[in-house]
């Protein structure tokens, strides 16, 4: 364990050290597109974080090589090489598209290459274990469609969900930590070797995540852009695809038996990870219900739109910030619950516990239609959205010089709005560029600027 700390330390620190200079770099090179429609933030912001989370990722295989215990990954598999393969090639595609907007067909034909190269190198899909049949296996074909068709969908999830500042890094972070619960579990608890390359990938992509999230909360001063996207998706279905597919689930002995009931034993583990749509379970439900709505609407599936569930947040209410906390509270919930119900699939607590946090989790998403409002004597203490109308312009500080009748004409339905305060507008998160500009009327999500 305090190998995979170290690496997961290192790839973190390397991370987050290098995406000052990655921004800046990005600001120097005009990776700084035009703020769109579909778009969220207010302030042009660089992309091109993903060059940062790939150095990182550089940084944490380097490490493991070296390390007494991890070093037998590289000796006994090449996964670890046929990872960082497909990473630098779709990192490379990522960086484009970040420079200069490369077609949709070409990333998605790029997509395909990177698992390719995956899959020429050993990181493919063999076997699968079936409920009431056992592992089947699967031909160099069959195998080789299944492992690029779940790289695919998983890069294309997490791009998809890419939508917020620090919401696709904290995602995969919390996927990521799931993963490596089990993964571990299995290597360590079980003793089975092939499960080690799963449990170092997981390892460094929670360091990748936890790098970069500092520098892209809200307000974000980088963005990943696709460069960072498409990684983090790809090493996530790397990790899904080496440990599902190459684990013989008659190994782990939870059942006294034959294979068939070995593999039933363990369908509430391998189900999940063969397609992970429990640990990526909201970025999945994302992309398919944006290939829904763009399909009929008769668009291309890869047209960019605001109906992404975190434009949808923003247009019930909820502010950025929070928006971004009930995506990660349902990515932890559907993930760390299909974890605790691996573990133990018998316990009825675990399914009540479930239950009783996704009413938690309906009741966060209603927030904005319940707004409380304080009492009179805690109004300082609260913030000014808590309190009623007529408290917000007693307690806000009288202007030092009198205003002309001209002035003192409000429009109706703006009392509530604070001015904006005037000053030159810079780059998001800006420096020596400029202050920020901060836009006061927050315009409901899917209108024009």
């Amino acid at each position: 364990m305090r190998e995979y700390l170290l690496t997961l330390c290192i790839t973190a620190a390397v991370t987050y050290l290098l995406t000052g200079p990655v921004r800046k770099f990005a600001i120097v090179a005009g990776a700084m597109p035009e703020i769109r429609a579909r778009d969220v933030h207010r302030e042009p912001t660089p992309r091109l974080g993903g060059i940062a989370m790939f150095f990182g990722l550089c940084a944490g295989l380097l490490v493991a090589d070296h390390l007494t215990n991890l070093n037998q990954v590289f000796e006994t598999s090449n996964e670890p090489r046929a990872l960082l393969s497909g990473a630098a090639l779709i990192w490379l595609i990522g960086v484009l598209d970040d420079k200069f907007e490369i077609d949709a067909l070409i990333k998605l034909g790029g997509q395909m290459i990177a698992a390719g190269v995956m899959v020429v190198q050993g990181l493919t899909i063999l076997w699968l274990p079936v409920p009431g049949v056992g592992s089947v296996a699967l031909t160099q074909w069959q195998g080789t469609l299944l492992t690029v068709a779940l790289v695919v969908i998983t890069i294309n999830a997490v791009n998809f969900v890419d939508g917020l500042d620090g919401l696709a890094a904290g995602m995969v972070c919390i996927a990521a930590t799931a993963f490596f619960l089990y993964a571990y579990r299995i290597w360590y608890s079980y003793g089975i070797e092939a499960a080690a390359p799963a449990t170092l990938f997981s390892a460094i992509l929670m360091g990748m995540c936890l790098g970069f999230l500092p520098h892209n909360m809200h307000p974000a001063r980088i963005f990943m852009g696709d460069s960072g996207s498409m990684l983090i998706g790809l090493v996530l279905a790397a990790g899904a695809i080496s440990v599902t597919g190459q684990v013989d689930p008659d190994a782990l002995n939870l059942y006294v038996g034959s294979e068939k009931e070995a593999v039933h034993q363990t369908v509430p583990v391998y189900i999940p990870l063969l397609l992970p749509l429990t640990i990526i379970a909201v970025p999945a439900a994302d992309l398919i219900l944006a290939i829904v709505r763009r399909t009929w609407r008769g668009q291309s599936p890869f047209a960019a739109d605001r109906g992404h569930l975190h434009h949808r947040l923003l247009e019930i209410g909820h502010s950025h910030s929070r928006a971004v906390l009930i995506m990660y509270f349902w990515s932890a919930l559907i993930a760390f619950g299909a974890l605790a119900y691996s573990v133990n699939s018998a316990s009825m607590w675990i399914v009540l516990g479930v239950v009783f946090l996704s009413a938690i989790g309906l009741l966060l998403l209603l927030l904005p239609r319940f707004t409380p409002r304080a009492p009179r004597w805690m109004e300082h203490f609260v913030p000014p959205r808590y309190r009623r109308r007529g408290s917000v312009a007693a307690l806000a500080p009288e202007a030092s010089t009198p205003a002309s009748a001209a002035d003192q004409h409000v429009p109706a339905g703006a009392e509530s709005r604070t001015p904006a305060v005037s000053g030159v507008a810079g780059v998001n998160g800006a420096t020596a560029i400029g202050p920020r500009s901060r836009l006061a009327d927050r315009r409901k999500a899917g209108t024009t600027r």
